[in-house]
């Protein structure tokens, strides 16, 4: 590697990996790639928002104006998209959204806030440049938007980059093997939200309170209320007199006093890498018949799917039971090495443990199909907590380390292990068990449960009693604990606040 002799504004020459790149303004550069050279003129106007890629054709902008037409938006109003939290999924998501309408920037603004000062270290730093320059598209990118530069001297230890400055060329810290299109990124809470008219809320379950609560701040002086969707899979429990299971939604709705109306939740099998890779994906968006219906066509694209839902509890309560489940998945994966039989059996009994939870919250809840059994099944397979489990059982990972990993975000099913299980343990939730004849607590009716709890929060057994809660001798048929949650008895609307 040859750092270049001779650096003039934006004028210059690298040779990286025996790779000359020339760059000027305009930007209009030469590569060499290989043995073969190859001489490209690009005369290149980018959108104001840093979106590089044109609508496909005239159906996004038609989506659009229908949206902007129901939020009563006039010409020369931009419709304003604010992505908050720039994880894997929150940055995939704005992305899809920038990919799909950001060339309409007379129209529609989308941005995405993340905090400011992320470092990004030495070792990141080298294995972001060995993915930018295994990418052709994206080192020409780079050099186009003279932004290659920085990228050289962080790889020799020279310069520190930031989570936001990255972000902004498309580089999301979790996820630097999958580049994304440029961002309009935001660092000033107040500047991303004041007049965002939706919200994607892309943060954990365990960081969503604590910055709508901020939010709620830069709005007491809002005339049109936000519309707001929530990505985030996660819970908190409430163990006062009146004990409660607060989900995102409603910490949303709590901090801001936005109408639950206007808070919808989307989920479904989505590894966001693999989305934004366009494999060919589907989701539900929950909520209000208002808002979900329109949302769901404007966030529709050929590989994502998105239909709409109005049990918006089922849904979002089993998005974040099934990050419970699947640490316990990624356990099972790694200490039957693989074992076929041995997970199968797991996923019986998790989901039926999922099913009993979810008709406790929920009257009639959606049965475990189509997107919410698919979201289950991959997060079993694949998600950040699958992953985590199995470090785990490998002794790859550490409960010391705590529950945010460097390079996947946080692990947001630890958190709720603990809500579900302390919930499920109150005495005033008893059930009659008729194998006994007695009441007990519901958790004693989720074993799985039980014991994830005293691996991962007491850490008063090993990770290898999981596979002990799943050969237990007495225990029952997945569907007897079905039929006990099948009874309307067992239905306590007041853990979510509502009414009988």
């Amino acid at each position: 590697m040859r750092f270049p002799t001779q650096i003039s504004g934006y004028t210059g020459s690298l040779v990286v990996n025996n790779h000359r790149h020339l760059y000027s303004k305009p930007c209009s550069l030469s590569l060499s790639l290989g043995s073969n050279k190859k001489q490209v003129k690009m005369n290149h106007t980018e959108n104001s928002n840093g979106s590089i890629h044109s609508v496909n054709g005239g159906g996004f902008e038609l989506k659009l104006d229908e949206l902007r037409q129901l939020m009563g938006k006039v010409d020369g109003d931009p419709l304003r998209i604010v992505g908050v939290g720039a994880g894997a999924w929150g940055s995939v998501f704005t992305a899809m959204l920038q990919e799909a309408y950001g060339s309409l920037r007379e129209k529609v603004l989308i941005r995405i806030w993340r905090r400011p000062g992320r470092m990004v270290d030495k070792v990141t730093a080298q294995h972001l440049f060995e993915v930018i320059n295994s990418r052709e598209d994206v080192l020409r990118r780079l050099i186009r938007r003279c932004a290659y530069l920085k990228y050289v001297e962080a790889r020799l230890g020279d310069r520190v980059l930031h989570a936001d400055e990255i972000l902004k060329d498309g580089f999301c810290l979790n996820m630097i093997d999958t580049p994304l299109c440029p961002l309009k990124v935001v660092t000033n809470l107040q500047e991303a939200v004041w007049d965002a008219d939706i919200v994607i809320n892309g943060l954990p379950s365990t960081e969503t309170r604590e910055v709508f609560e901020e939010i709620s701040k830069y709005w007491k002086e809002r005339i049109t209320v936000p519309v707001i969707i929530s990505l985030a899979k996660g819970v908190e429990a409430e163990l006062g007199t009146e004990p409660r299971i607060i989900t995102p939604t409603l910490m949303i709705n709590r901090a801001t006093g936005v109408p639950i109306e206007n808070i919808l939740y989307l989920g479904g099998p989505n590894i966001a890498s693999e989305i934004y890779n366009k494999e060919y994906a589907n989701a539900r968006i929950c909520g209000a018949e208002k808002w979900r219906k329109p949302l769901a066509k404007f966030l529709r694209q050929p590989h994502f799917i998105v239909w709409d839902n109005g049990d918006l509890v089922t849904h979002e309560v089993m998005g974040g039971l099934k990050n419970v489940y699947a640490i316990g998945a990624g356990m099972v994966a790694a200490l039957t090495n693989e074992s076929a039989t041995s997970k199968s059996v797991y996923f019986a009994h998790c989901t039926s443990e999922m099913i009993f939870i979810t008709h406790l919250l929920a009257k009639d809840p959606e049965k475990l199909a189509g997107p919410l059994l698919a979201d289950t099944y991959v997060t079993l397979l694949k998600g950040r907590n699958a992953w985590y489990g199995q470090k785990l059982a490998k002794g790859e990972l550490s409960l010391e380390m705590g529950d945010s990993i460097k390079g996947k975000g946080m692990i947001q099913g630890i958190s709720a292990v603990k809500a579900f299980y302390e919930l499920l343990s109150l005495s005033s939730l008893n059930v009659l068990n008729p194998e006994e004849n007695k009441h007990v607590a519901l958790v004693e009716l989720c074993p799985i449960l039980k014991m994830l709890y005293r691996i991962l929060i007491t850490r008063e057994s090993p990770v290898e009693a999981i596979l002990q809660a799943l050969r237990d001798e007495t225990m029952n048929d997945p569907r007897d604990r079905i039929e006990i949650a099948q009874s309307h008895v067992f239905y306590r609307p007041s853990l979510l606040g509502q009414k009988p």
